[in-house]
């Protein structure tokens, strides 16, 4: 009875390398579909708003019409980046302009006026302490009345302010007459500061009570009468650093946000004349850096002082200069340090030539971004006329003399109900440079910010597709290394059949003869041969196996 044997072949490496290539094929199918190819460069230059690409990039070859295409795209674009490179120089210099313009107002502030008598002080009013401690601030010979020279011993260092207070003139004696816009006015509208002159008086100083005026032209400012007591004035036995040979006042109008500095910013008016000051604000608007070279009020607070100012910071730097080598300050100086005795002038006045001397490198002021001023012109008349030089001797009980050589009128007034304003703008802003520069684009090369987004798309896919197709070829020979390092043997269908027909019958024939066995008994060679082998799927690994099999249905078969 013929033994119906079963056998399973398994033929891996057609069905491996079947699997692979229809595997790869389709991987290679995805690939494609998912990264679709970008435009080529003809078809983009068609699709382009880029004026004149559509006639450079065409199919084809290169001919004489696409050269001069060429060449003229390329000069327009040179004068087009000329041109931008032109205003980026432009906008990095950071230009400003000036306007300047007027605007009419129906009242105004009045400014702050501060006063001086140049004579510091009062002859008078010295004391022997005071004179033998001021001997080298006013030049006076410190004797006694024995005529010996006194020592620190009789005259104790006394407070310098003090001095100034109780020896300067004081206003109350040297006011005639005042009146402001038509009102009377008194030395109670003034209050005391201290100056390189000593003591001083502002007028309309406070910010938070400041007169307004609501006309403009002589008879609507301030208008005083003053006494400059000459009688008082010092003896000059020798020159200081501080002698004056002048007879006045001296005056400075501004603002109520700066404090006075008057030993450098105020005007002199002399006795005998009547001198009027027409005044013209003037606002100004300065631009911080990189424009512009003014302190921003955006910083910090300025010590000693509520709001920034030229002159708050000239009197800092002359402060700071004064504690760092005398280890003291002056009257008019901000803080609270101890204020330097007499004995210490030579050192203050060293330190303060020298400060100014190199204020520059030290001590650089910046000009404040808001700042408020006041244009003068001066203008002046003799007083007293010969007709009220009686009438003012008999007022005020004056000799006529006295009056022509003391008396002095001062009046302070708006020219008109207007301002100035000079602002600095910027000449050059980004606004600007984006309009010169799209401007260009579109004269030479008719572009726009679109154009530039279109150019950008197109390389942004471009090197998206280049990156997807280095990835793809990275993968295949990832897996084409896989399989060369694959260890199955495996064989096909055919080359088993003719394996089986060329080694397995011989076998069983010599099988057969060896054991007395009739061939006839390994039908199973048949069966194998027949449908039954084409339907299964046997898996050998080498002759020794196929041998053992045979032997095996042999022995079953008997």
């Amino acid at each position: 009875m013929p033994i119906e044997f079963v056998c399973k072949i398994k033929f891996a490496e057609e069905d491996e390398k079947q699997k692979s290539k229809q595997d790869g094929d389709k991987e290679s199918l995805i690939e494609e579909s998912c990264t679709p190819p970008a435009k080529d460069l003809a078809g983009f230059a068609n699709s382009c708003s880029l004026h004149g690409i559509n006639h450079i990039f065409v199919s084809g070859r290169l001919g004489i019409r696409q050269t001069l295409w060429a060449l003229a795209f390329l000069t327009s674009l040179a004068l087009f980046l000329y041109q931008a490179a032109k205003c980026a120089i432009s906008y990095l210099e950071h230009p400003h302009v000036t306007a300047l313009n007027e605007e009419a107002t129906p009242e105004m502030v009045f400014p702050a006026v501060t006063i001086c008598n140049i004579n510091r002080f009062r002859f008078s009013a010295l004391t022997d302490a005071d004179i033998y401690h001021l001997a080298n601030l006013t030049g006076l010979p410190p004797k006694n009345k024995d005529g010996h020279k006194p020592t620190d011993l009789m005259y104790p260092a006394p407070d310098m302010q003090d001095i100034f207070n109780r020896t300067g003139h004081q206003l109350e004696e040297m006011l005639m007459s005042c009146n402001f816009s038509g009102q009377n006015c008194s030395a109670d509208d003034f209050s005391v500061v201290y100056t390189r002159y000593g003591k001083c008086y502002t007028f309309n100083g406070n910010k938070t009570t400041s007169r307004k005026t609501k006309q403009g032209g002589m008879g609507n400012g301030l208008e005083i009468m003053l006494d400059i007591q000459q009688d008082e004035y010092l003896p000059i036995w020798r020159e200081t650093n501080e002698t004056s040979l002048e007879a006045g006042i001296r005056v400075q109008i501004h603002s109520q946000d700066e404090p006075p500095y008057i030993h450098q910013l105020g005007f002199g008016v002399s006795p005998g004349f009547q001198t009027f000051v027409s005044c013209q604000e003037q606002r100004l608007t300065y631009l911080p850096q990189p424009w512009g070279n003014c302190r921003s009020t955006s910083k910090e607070k300025f010590p000693g002082y509520d709001t920034y100012s030229i002159s708050a910071c000239r009197l800092l730097c002359e402060t700071n200069e004064v504690l760092r080598v005398c280890n003291c300050r002056m009257v008019h100086m901000p803080g609270t340090a101890d204020i330097c005795p007499p004995s210490k002038i030579n050192c203050v006045d060293k330190a303060l030539a020298q400060q100014q001397k190199n204020t520059g490198d030290t001590c650089p002021c910046e000009t404040p971004c808001n700042l408020t001023r006041y244009g003068k012109e001066l203008s002046m008349v003799k007083i007293p006329s010969k007709g009220s030089a009686r009438y003012l001797s008999r007022k005020y009980d004056k000799s006529e003399d006295y009056i022509r050589d003391n008396f002095l009128v001062l009046d302070i007034f708006f020219e008109a109900l207007n301002y100035e304003t000079i602002e600095q703008k910027k000449a050059y802003d980004v606004a600007g440079l984006l309009g010169d520069i799209g401007g260009q684009m579109g004269l030479f090369i008719g572009a726009s910010i679109l154009t530039v987004l279109e150019i950008l798309d197109y390389i942004y896919e471009v090197q998206y597709q280049r990156n997807s197709r280095s990835q793809y070829e990275m993968r295949s020979k990832e897996k084409k290394s896989k399989q060369q390092t694959s260890t199955v043997a495996t064989v096909g269908l055919e080359e088993m059949k003719t394996k089986v027909r060329a080694h397995v019958v011989p076998q069983a024939a010599l099988f057969s003869s060896v054991h007395n066995l009739p061939l006839q008994h390994c039908n199973c060679i048949k069966k194998l041969q027949g449908n039954n082998l084409q339907r299964s799927k046997l898996i050998f690994s080498n002759a020794k196996i196929m041998k053992n099999v045979f032997l095996l249905i042999s022995l079953n078969h008997l």
